[in-house]
C-alpha cells in the first residue's frame, strides 16, 4: 500500500514538473523618441505595470509618437499609446489627420497637463486675446500640436493675429528684441516653461487668459481641448488666469482585455513613486482626477470599472460605449 502511494505521488509531482509556467499576456506600448524626455516615462510605466499587473509583460516601442501611435493601434501593433487629447479625439471622430479614416481607442489615463499659454511683453499694451488681432503673434513651433490648436482656438474666438512663424530659438529672440509681441506655448504643469522664463529675464512679460464668455464658447464648439483654471505663481508675478489645454494620455486599442485594463488603472492611480521617478513634473498631479477633467474620448471600461469602484462619478462624455 505504502508503495503504491508513493508511486502515486511521485507521478503527481513529475506530472507538475512537466506543467509550464503559466504565459505571460505581452503587450507592447508605443511611446515616442527615445531622446523625449517622455520615452523615459513610458519606460517607468512599462516597469510599473510588469512589476503590479498579474500575468502581464510589457514593452516599450520607439514611435513617431501620437499619430504614429495610433495608427499603430488601429493596425494591432501596439496596445497602448501615447497620445495627446485633443488628436486621439480627432482619431476616435474622424477629423483633420484621420478624416474619413477613424480609429477607434479607447482612454486609459491623461498623466500630464499641457496648458497653453498665451505669453506677450508687458509693455505690449495688449491686456485682452481680442486685442491681439492684427498684433505680429506666433501661435507655436511649426508644426506643432500647440501651433495646430493656437490656430483653431483663435480662430473659434475670431480673433486674427499676423502670424509669425518660426522655431522656438528664432520667435524667443523676436520677442525680445520686440519684433513680436508674443506667442504661445505649452507650460511645464501649471508653471511657464524654460523658454518663457527665459524672455522674462530680459524683458516683464504677461499672460493673457480667456474670458468667461471665450471660456463658455471653447467648450461649446472644441470638445478635443479643455479649458483649465491655472493658479496665481505660474511665474513671478503670474495672477491667476483661465486658458485652453490639452493633456498628454495613454490610449488603448478597444479590444484590450477589461481585466488588463482595469490592473494597470490600478497600477498608475495608485502609483506615488515610480512615474514621478521618471518625470519630476507629475509631483503633486492626481491622475485619476486629472483624466477626468482632461479626457476627450470615452474610457476603457477596465479603467472606468476601477474609477466607479472608487465611488468616483466618471462626466457623461467619458462613459464607456
Amino acid at each position: 500500500m505504502k508503495r503504491k502511494l508513493v508511486a502515486a505521488l511521485a507521478a503527481c509531482a513529475t506530472v507538475a514538473l512537466a506543467t509550464p509556467a503559466l504565459a505571460k499576456d505581452k503587450i507592447l506600448i508605443g511611446s515616442t523618441s527615445a531622446s523625449s524626455s517622455q520615452y523615459g516615462y513610458f519606460v517607468a510605466l512599462s516597469q510599473l505595470i510588469n512589476a503590479k499587473v498579474p500575468n502581464v509583460e510589457s514593452s516599450v516601442v520607439e514611435t513617431g509618437a501620437t499619430v504614429d501611435n495610433l495608427r499603430r493601434m488601429d493596425r494591432k501593433q501596439v496596445d497602448l499609446g501615447l497620445v495627446t487629447t485633443n488628436v486621439s479625439y480627432h482619431a476616435y471622430v474622424g477629423q483633420q489627420a484621420f478624416e474619413g479614416k477613424k480609429v477607434d481607442n479607447r482612454l486609459m489615463f491623461v498623466y500630464s497637463p499641457a496648458p497653453q499659454n498665451v505669453v506677450v511683453r508687458a509693455d505690449s499694451k495688449v491686456s485682452t486675446l481680442a486685442e491681439l488681432a492684427g498684433k505680429r503673434f506666433n501661435p507655436g513651433l511649426k508644426g506643432s500640436a500647440t501651433e495646430k490648436t493656437a490656430e483653431a482656438v483663435f480662430k473659434t474666438l475670431g480673433i486674427a493675429p499676423d502670424w509669425v512663424r518660426g522655431s522656438t530659438t528664432d520667435i524667443v529672440n523676436s520677442i525680445k528684441d520686440n519684433r513680436v509681441i508674443g506667442y504661445v506655448k505649452s507650460g511645464a504643469g501649471n508653471k511657464l516653461d524654460g523658454s518663457s522664463l527665459d524672455i522674462a529675464t530680459f524683458t516683464p512679460v504677461k499672460v493673457l487668459g480667456l474670458d468667461d464668455a471665450q471660456k463658455k464658447l471653447l467648450r461649446d464648439k472644441m470638445p478635443d481641448i479643455a479649458v483649465v483654471d491655472i493658479p496665481a505663481g505660474a511665474a513671478d508675478g503670474i495672477p491667476a488666469y483661465s486658458t485652453w489645454s490639452f493633456g498628454l494620455a495613454v490610449s488603448a486599442r478597444p479590444d484590450l482585455s477589461e481585466e488588463m485594463a482595469y490592473q494597470i488603472a490600478k497600477a498608475v492611480f495608485e502609483d506615488k513613486t515610480v512615474q514621478v521617478g521618471a518625470l519630476s513634473s507629475l509631483k503633486g498631479i492626481d491622475i485619476m482626477k486629472l483624466t477626468l477633467e482632461q479626457g476627450t474620448i470615452p474610457l476603457h471600461p477596465g479603467v472606468a470599472r476601477y474609477i466607479k469602484e472608487k465611488g468616483v462619478e466618471i462626466p457623461a462624455k467619458l462613459m464607456p460605449k
